[in-house]
């Protein structure tokens, strides 16, 4: 059935590319924190709100980069995926991490290349995927992990002790955004979810280690390298981690005018019922943020901690915790090993569940989701 219906769904998306959609989009009509934002990234935002009113669409951290079990450099003529060795598909939102480019490295600090990156993500945007990015970035200060929780935020805000640092970090960050391209050289337009999780004390922009102003003028002097450095085919997200109330998401959030999606990151450490309640509880405070502030919004950031639990964790937990929420999309988070993954991969105790989950009208995958204004 649900087959059916995305066939209805896609011959009616051809009547309507027939008509030029994309010829007559009027561009203007979008209004993005960089005011220099290409057409591309215009209509990926576009796209991505009319992803929100079809269903839900799939994403996975680092899908195409290695499993559990396996690494795209071992067979590297074949792009693979976990979510695809289980269905047959590839996930809808692709997400990768940016942390250690600002060294200078070749490889993030999950030991991807990023020249890897570059190329899954050509050919993931020619089939019609959203990519999103994180940027696990190393402590400016003491030169520690993100999770250094030494207070530097000052440090690299203008005039700090360590801005010239900080200035080189974006212009490593900004060299790769642009880099970023399709076959006719045209940018390809990405997601950008910097500092996030920044309500928890985990990490040097955290709770504890910043004042929310400091926050708010680091995420807007971010922003505002980025585009003097010529980055223009990004979309800003902003995602904490679970709050309790709308006054908490808001704590560190830098306007309307500095973001263009709104998330949130939530994961299974309490237990199924409690984590059903999390999820619903604080997709409806990002919903009403998102119908105040009129962005899409996402859960950005998931996955079940309890490794191995759950054979119906799918349909049972996750998918009543987001069902008829309105997010664009839901990440899980990365598959490591078969001792520390967050999505599915063959075997595991859940998989024909999680083809189930994958059957529902609601949850989208990239075949449902290519054509969605594309």
């Amino acid at each position: 059935m649900k087959n059916f219906v995305r066939l209805v769904a896609f011959l009616a998306s051809l009547i309507f590319i027939s008509c030029g959609p994309l010829r007559t989009f009027d561009a203007d009509t979008i209004v993005l924190t960089d005011k220099d934002a290409t057409r591309e990234t215009k209509i990926l935002y576009r796209r991505i709100s009319e992803i929100g009113k079809e269903g839900i669409a799939f994403g996975h951290q680092d899908a195409t980069a290695y499993g559990v079990g396996w690494k795209h450099e071992d067979n590297p003529h074949e792009i693979r995926s976990d979510i695809k060795h289980v269905t047959g598909k590839f996930p809808a939102v692709h997400g990768f991490d940016l942390g250690h480019i600002e060294l200078g490295k070749s490889h993030n600090l999950d030991t991807v290349s990023f020249a890897l990156m570059k190329d899954h993500i050509r050919e993931m945007h020619k089939k019609g995927a959203v990519i999103t990015f994180s940027w696990h970035l190393d402590n400016p200060l003491t030169d520690g992990s993100s999770w250094d929780p030494s207070a530097a935020v000052s440090e690299i805000l203008t005039n700090g002790s360590q801005r010239e640092k900080y200035e080189l970090w974006v212009k490593r960050i900004s060299n790769f955004f642009l880099s970023l391209k399709d076959d006719n050289g045209k940018f390809i337009p990405v997601i950008f979810r910097p500092y996030h999780e920044m309500n928890g004390g985990w990490f040097w922009w955290g709770e504890g280690n910043v004042s929310n102003s400091n926050y708010k003028q680091l995420w807007k002097e971010t922003l505002e390298l980025l585009q003097s450095n010529g980055v223009h085919n990004l979309l800003y997200a902003y995602s904490p981690n679970i709050v309790s109330s709308e006054e908490e998401y808001e704590k560190y959030y830098p306007g309307d005018a500095y973001v263009d999606i709104l998330g949130i990151d939530i994961y299974n450490h309490g237990g199924d019922e409690v984590f059903v309640k999390n999820l619903k509880s604080n997709l409806e405070i990002v919903k009403r943020k998102a119908q105040s502030s009129d962005k899409p919004y996402a859960l950005t950031e998931t996955g079940n901690n309890n490794f191995g639990e759950g054979e119906d964790w799918w349909t049972q937990v996750l998918y009543p915790g987001i069902k008829n929420s309105g997010i664009s999309w839901v990440l899980l988070w990365r598959n490591d090993s078969s001792s520390h993954y967050f999505s599915i991969y063959k075997g595991e105790i859940s998989e024909e569940d999680f083809k189930e989950f994958e059957s529902l009208e609601e949850i989208l995958f990239l075949d449902e989701v290519e054509d969605i204004f594309n």
